[in-house]
């Protein structure tokens, strides 16, 4: 090859080769028989596949069935004649809960949905109505009619003995392409994180398995498979899987879940007692939970417990300052909603509360709130 040399001023600068019509970048022509004019020889797939690919493979396999995809739809109204029409809202993920057609997703999927559609890993599209949802914990079931074939239930394992480490498998429909496997490990367990409602969750999952927009509401898995957890958050700058997914433990889960399908909403216990607002007692420099009414024939005002009341010269006296349940301090109604959520309804629990400067205690019977 021959280079070209070409002078500008006083300085010389060398030009890249001149090929010839026979040299690199030109077709070589149909009579040219060599070995680049033909594919490449296959190099032969290992006898055996790894024992960790075969059981990743079988986990999806089996999963899958269960595994559905969530599309909502809103109405709106034309403005200029005042026509409604169906919209594309949104989708997501969600698996089978059980033989009755019973289906768990987010909340935040269906949030203001109108009409939600739900297809089976069979193709089949159907028609789901909402039966309950617990916007605190991003927790919605619906239910569809199918056969009773059509339904493959997950196994529903627990989340009380994750280990940070172990082998976690998400499933879901990230973008809308159906059925995508991401795997990854528990990267840390006990996060707390904020609901749709801006309630805290607590005892979240942390993974690295990639999560997108769309898997939300799809499961979380064990190395056998088993549902620990609910997918339903990602951090990240950009929108997109940044490393960091969020999933509801299972356990949680599962106390939630029968309760939206037996009374469509969670039955929370409570002590019978109406607050007054955080900021109003954070601008008073009152540090605990003012009562401001205590409910008729409730646990609280058996206990004792009083609220604010109105005295005879038109000024407003303070009711009692819960400061701590069960030994726990509490400062706001978020904190004071995560003690409630360890007991159950007619559990007894342990008030304390400043009554002007005295502080006292109580025990109360917890009754079932809205």
């Amino acid at each position: 090859m021959k280079g070209r040399v070409v002078s500008v001023g006083l300085s010389l600068i060398c030009l890249w080769p001149v090929l010839s019509s026979a040299e690199w970048g030109k077709p070589l022509g149909g009579t040219y028989d060599g070995p680049e004019g033909k594919p490449r020889v296959v190099t032969p797939s290992p006898a055996e596949l790894g024992s960790d690919e075969r059981a990743t493979m079988a986990v999806f396999e089996r999963a899958t069935k269960s595994v559905v995809f969530i599309s909502n739809t809103a109405i709106q109204r034309d403005p200029w004649s005042f026509n409604t029409f169906e919209v594309p809202q949104g989708s997501g993920t969600g698996f089978v809960w059980n033989k009755q057609g019973h289906i768990v997703t987010n909340f935040h999927v269906v949030y203001g949905a109108n009409s939600i559609t739900v297809t089976l890993a069979d193709r089949t599209e159907h028609k789901a109505t909402l039966i309950g949802a617990d916007p605190d914990h991003d927790v919605a079931v619906l239910q569809i009619r199918a056969s009773e074939e059509a339904y493959s239930p997950l196994t529903v394992g627990t989340s009380n003995d994750l280990r940070v480490g172990q082998k976690v498998l998400a499933i879901g429909n990230p973008f809308g392409l159906d059925h995508t496997l991401t795997t990854g490990v528990v990267s840390a367990l006990g996060r707390t994180i904020k609901s749709l409602s801006n309630r805290t969750i607590e005892g979240v999952i942390q993974t690295d398995a990639a999560i997108n927009p769309g898997n939300s509401g799809g499961p979380l898995l064990d190395s056998a498979g088993r549902l620990i957890g609910v997918n339903t958050q990602i951090v990240s700058p950009s929108g997109a899987f940044a490393g960091i997914g969020f999933a509801v433990p299972v356990d949680t889960v599962n106390r939630i879940v029968p309760e939206l399908i037996k009374y469509g909403k969670l039955i929370r216990p409570g002590l019978g007692v109406s607050l007054v607002p955080d900021a109003m007692a954070k601008r008073w420099g009152v540090k605990g939970l003012i009562i401001g009414k205590v409910s008729r024939g409730s646990g609280a005002e058996q206990a004792g417990l009083k609220g604010a009341r109105e005295t005879f010269d038109g000024r407003v006296e303070l009711g009692d300052v819960i400061t701590a349940v069960d030994g726990k301090q509490v400062k706001t109604l978020d904190e004071l909603m995560d003690v409630m959520e360890r007991h159950k309804v007619n559990d007894r629990v342990t008030v304390e509360f400043l009554r002007e400067t005295r502080r006292e205690r109580v025990s109360v019977t917890l009754q079932a709130v809205n």
